[in-house]
């Protein structure tokens, strides 16, 4: 049962409507931003919470035991609070959200009602929806290593053992044009064969998207520029002159890790596990079945 502050308490059994409620969503920078919905600014604990900011709660569903809580706040995409430019970024994916009830007479009065972390976040014109689920979701996300054909590296982390600054593995560009959004011809990747940084991750240095980073599609390497597709266009329209890094792509296979990387030493992955065909198979016994599978 949840004990709310005496003070707060009498305001619930005043009767009269004293309460409202606010929300402190800090962002991955660490910015930190307040909204409430009573109809003006609220301040506690540092942090201006503002009114009239077009964010509304859904439901609350509230679990028992180890489930996690969930939540929904939708709101709109303004150009002062929460741009559609800082949601592409991510820099609201994974934000920490508190949820408080204020005595809004008093706003050093309140209590917390919900913390949690933003997941999936849905746009739709000047408009967002986002998920938002409680501390115990970190419960349910797999810890330690899965048994699968394919490594469990991520390339270039401490247990791969690439060294991803090495310039067989790392190459540096400029958008020489810009075909459509995400697709680019650029130049400084002479020398790197075909396809040699599909799956790899790029990352801009400079222009409207510098330090954030895109997935490669595919890379088509040519006589004077290299194409380069990225998986998702940049949040700004990339223009000719914006530079980059970019890293060799690894598709996680053993055979991949021996010929590109000679790294197989430091393979994560169990590429002789049997599959799934063996385990339907019939035991391999010269009885009655002749050891033929069952299964054809």
């Amino acid at each position: 049962m949840r004990v709310l502050p005496p003070a707060l308490q009498a305001a619930l059994d005043s009767g009269a409507s004293r309460l409202a409620r606010c929300w402190k969503v800090t962002r991955r920078d660490g910015v930190a931003i307040g909204f409430t919905d009573h109809d003006r600014d609220l301040t506690f604990d540092g942090v201006v919470f503002e009114a009239n900011s077009g964010l509304t709660q859904g439901a609350l569903d509230a679990a028992t035991g180890l489930a996690a809580d969930t939540h929904e706040v939708t709101g709109a995409l303004s150009s002062d609070r929460i741009t559609d430019l800082d949601v592409a970024k991510g820099l609201y994916h994974g934000a920490e959200v508190a949820h408080f009830l204020v005595d809004w007479t008093d706003p050093a009065t309140h209590t917390l009602l919900f913390r949690g972390q933003i997941g999936e976040i849905r746009r739709a014109g000047q408009a967002f929806e986002a998920e938002v689920t409680g501390l115990a979701d970190r419960l349910n996300q797999p810890l330690g290593r899965a048994y699968l054909h394919s490594c469990d590296c991520r390339l270039g982390e401490g247990k791969c053992g690439i060294d991803l600054s090495d310039p067989a593995f790392l190459g540096t560009g400029t958008v020489a044009d810009v075909t459509s959004p995400g697709a680019l011809l650029v130049t400084g990747l002479d020398g790197f064969a075909n396809g040699w940084f599909i799956g790899g991750n790029l990352t801009w240095s400079t222009g409207g998207n510098a330090g954030l980073e895109g997935h490669v599609k595919s890379h088509v390497a040519g006589a004077e520029v290299t194409s380069i597709e990225l998986w998702l266009a940049p949040p700004v329209a990339v223009q000719p002159g914006d530079t980059f890094e970019v890293t060799a792509g690894c598709d996680k296979t053993a055979a991949t890790c021996r010929a590109k990387f000679d790294n197989i030493l430091n393979f994560r992955g169990f590429p002789h596990m049997p599959g799934d065909d063996v385990a339907a198979s019939y035991p391999n016994t010269g009885g009655a079945h002749n050891g033929r599978s069952l299964f054809r």
